[in-house]
């Protein structure tokens, strides 16, 4: 079968194509990431995974993954915190509220790249300042989309979640694994496979 490459450096998503049996090889890309005027986050979100996805897409034989995975309220993106005090701000603007978390996944493959966009509701309770500074201090924010993780950590923050948990984690199983089948690659015969040399 074909080689899977993943076109990102983010070791959750590794964590997920693992969790569900691929090998895979994985070669992040720069790609410019600025916001294009008047662009919808949801449009966002799908060009940079298309645009990963075709950057990593060196080999036409290989099997490319690109993602990207924003976290929108009120219609507006919430990057990464540029610095604690944006973390905190961003973690208050987000108690008591239901955010979305938008992430697209595409796959390139023989000069074609298709692309599927996952958006899940997720409400966080009501937080205190103090678990806030707590878990800003703890360091976990400062990567992340939106300030929080929800697979570490800031679990404990979300109330309800309404959609995809993988998306949130950043990269949609399901969907995922649909577009490997579509191109000839479905995730099943790869645990067949295991299976068999286990046996042997």
């Amino acid at each position: 079968m074909q080689s899977i490459i993943l076109a990102s450096a983010s070791p959750r998503r590794a964590e997920l194509l693992t969790q569900i049996g691929l090998s895979f090889h994985t070669r992040p890309v720069d790609i410019d990431e600025t916001p294009e005027a008047g662009e919808l986050p949801s449009a966002y979100v799908e060009r940079l995974a298309r645009e990963k996805a075709l950057a990593g897409a060196v080999d036409p034989e290989w099997l490319v993954l690109g993602s990207d995975t924003s976290v929108v309220l009120g219609g507006h993106i919430l990057g990464k915190p540029a610095d604690a005090a944006e973390a905190e701000a961003t973690l208050r603007r987000l108690s008591g509220h239901t955010h979305q978390v938008m992430t697209a996944v595409a796959l390139a493959s023989r000069g074609r790249c298709s692309t599927c966009l996952v958006t899940t509701d997720v409400t966080f309770r009501n937080l205190s300042r103090e678990e806030i500074g707590a878990y800003v201090a703890s360091g976990e924010p400062m990567d992340k989309a939106g300030s929080y993780g929800i697979q570490g950590l800031g679990g404990i923050f979300v109330k309800e979640i309404r959609g995809s948990y993988s998306a949130v984690v950043g990269l949609p199983l399901q969907e995922t694994a649909t577009l490997l089948a579509q191109a000839g690659y479905p995730v099943w015969k790869v645990w067949q496979r295991s299976l068999e040399s286990h046996n042997e």
